[in-house]
């Protein structure tokens, strides 16, 4: 009796083992942008439900809970799933481009909000494909976006370091006007008075001329 109870526990924890591998499994092949594919929860379900569920898996898969290797990025990506669910304006987000892959699909399909084929399974992976598609398009946009606000930064920082300089250099310069102003005024003193002496000499020379 004793040893059938043995051999029932360690099949229970076997297959313990084996839903905690299958959810870790899962959780990495679910889409990363898509949270609600990674929570296994439908759009547009309530907070406790969220929090319902992300206190379930995370349980389930927890790395201090399994032997599993995969295991700290399953509940990485678990605990990012849930906190972008948690946001208010990623979900928002997140739920405006599940919607507009849906207006595609019906746009696609030439469908009526009244068709019965958009509540078919069939519909339903569609949509979940079409929205892969619309969160990778928005993922790029937002990418491109990023960039060219890099670039844009990196242009104005350029920009600002040049104005730096050209001021910089004009303080020199300024400075430097300044430290040889005492000695230009020697030297133009020198001058005039080398004119003066000029003249004067001219004038001696043209003087004995007219005496001689």
């Amino acid at each position: 009796m004793a040893d059938d109870t043995d051999a029932l526990n360690v099949l229970e924890q076997e297959a313990k083992e084996f839903d905690k591998d299958a959810e870790i499994d899962r959780i990495r092949k679910a889409f990363p942008l898509d949270a609600y594919a990674v929570l296994d929860l439908q759009p547009g379900v309530p907070e406790s439900d969220i929090k319902a569920q992300y206190r379930k898996k995370s349980l389930l898969i927890h790395p201090d809970k399994t032997k599993n290797p995969l295991a700290p990025d399953a509940f990485d990506r678990l605990k990012k799933a849930y906190a972008t669910l948690l946001d208010e304006k990623q979900r928002t987000h997140l739920d405006e481009c599940i919607a507009d892959a849906r207006r595609l699909l019906i746009r696609e399909h030439k469908y009526t909000l009244d068709s019965p084929e958009l509540k078919t399974e069939e519909f339903k992976v569609e949509w979940r494909k079409k929205t892969v598609e619309v969160l990778l398009e928005e993922e790029a946009r937002k990418r491109r976006q990023m960039k060219a606000r890099m670039q844009e930064e990196g242009r104005e920082k350029r920009k600002e370091e040049e104005e730096a300089e050209a001021r910089k250099r004009k303080r020199e310069a300024e400075k430097a006007w300044e430290e040889t102003r005492e000695e230009r005024i020697d030297s133009w003193r020198q001058w005039q008075k080398a004119q003066q002496k000029k003249e004067e000499s001219g004038k001696k020379k043209k003087k004995m001329k007219v005496l001689g």
